[in-house]
């Protein structure tokens, strides 16, 4: 699917010839070098007041098409997360039928061969009560009150129903991977998958400036053996992708598009087998600008601004190898999340050992564009 033909669009790519970063916009089926010292991060473009409108007013070199960088196919030329200096956060347990998940990885402790037993009791008790229920209600008060009855309570019901969302830190900035680049899996891990996600782009002052593609990479029996586990479980080298581009909100596209989105996931294993799965974010149990507010405020600021990974529909547990263990990722599956609006972001699964290490910060950002005069 194609969206790149209406709206506007930003990313970045590492350019040999920059030795650095540049700022891309989509231009008429073409890459265009969008990088400025008015904006020399996409930092920088999202504090202004019209990100579309800079954008469109912008005519830089042609660097290539379109089609030809999406395929890694532009010599010196490679697509980055479109994301630089701002915080990378996430939100979980935002959707009902995941929460359950979350709540069988804690029962389970990490052992996915004891999930489909526990999957089978839950489903007893819960069953499809939660779908419809707003977080942080009086319904859902009820509901967590039974639960504790039954001795079925658990902290991802709490953040799930309960009226504060689960927000972490998914990696540092500029951590991120891009389009086509390898995605980490902890060594560690032994049961894992992905999460495609809808990733918000949001100012210093709160304000939701675009939208792109995530896969918040999770590795179910890391968290499951323990929440405190959590920064093991997210934050690794290569742990999580963003992209292609972001779609900056203007008269095309808005916030309104977020809520009704719906993505496809495909699995492509080296084994021949394939996994279609998808998320749709009319079924999230906490508005997008709900998420954004318990992430940013009087409470916490972000002088960088954030990306927001929204949580996912999406948790398998189809059998891929022995009966009753679930899904669980091999080395060398290709994933690919994609949205009628947004795009596809393709990504292959590595060990975190074996993909490139992450060696370009913020500081070697800053003398980057320091020595090409864009600051």
């Amino acid at each position: 699917m194609d969206p790149y033909h209406q709206g506007t669009f930003v990313g970045r790519a590492w350019s040999d010839a920059a030795g650095g970063p540049v700022l891309l916009r989509l231009r008429d089926g073409l890459v265009v070098d969008a990088t400025s010292p008015d904006a020399p991060t996409v930092r920088d473009l999202m504090e202004l007041a019209d990100p579309a409108s800079w954008l469109a007013g912008r005519d830089g070199p042609v660097l290539g098409e379109l089609a030809a960088l999406l395929q890694g196919r532009i010599p010196g030329l490679r697509l980055l997360a479109p994301c630089d200096l701002q915080a990378v956060k996430a939100c979980g347990v935002t959707f009902a039928r995941s929460m359950v998940e979350r709540v069988i990885e804690e029962r389970a402790a990490g052992d996915a061969s004891a999930a489909h037993a526990i999957r089978a009791r839950i489903a007893t008790h819960i069953g499809d009560s939660l779908r419809s229920v707003k977080a942080g209600s009086p319904q859902a008060a009820l509901i967590k009150e039974a639960l504790i009855r039954e001795r079925l309570w658990s902290q991802y019901l709490e953040v799930g129903i309960g009226p504060d969302a689960e927000v972490f830190t998914k990696g540092q900035p500029m951590s991120a991977v891009g389009h086509l680049a390898d995605v980490g899996l902890h060594p560690i891990s032994s049961w894992n998958n992905p999460e495609p996600e809808i990733v918000l782009v949001v100012d210093s002052g709160g304000r939701v400036k675009g939208a792109t593609l995530g896969n918040d990479v999770n590795l179910r029996d890391v968290e499951g053996r323990s929440a405190l586990l959590l920064g093991k479980a997210k934050d690794n080298n290569a742990s999580c992708a963003i992209g292609p581009f972001i779609r900056v909100f203007d008269a095309t596209y808005g916030i309104d598009d977020v809520r009704r989105a719906d993505l496809d996931l495909r699995v492509d294993g080296p084994d021949g087998f394939v996994l279609h799965g998808r998320s749709s974010m009319k079924e999230i149990s906490r508005d997008p600008l709900d998420l954004v507010a318990q992430t940013i405020g009087r409470h916490h600021q972000y002088p960088d601004g954030l990306v927001l990974f929204m949580g996912t529909l999406f948790a398998p547990h189809e059998d891929r190898d022995v009966p009753g263990q679930g899904f669980t990722h091999k080395l060398g599956d290709v994933v690919t999340i994609s949205n009628d609006s947004l795009g596809s972001l393709r990504n292959t699964v590595r060990l975190a050992t074996e993909c490139p290490p992450w060696e370009f910060g913020a500081s070697h950002l800053m003398r980057n564009l320091a020595r090409r005069g864009l600051l």
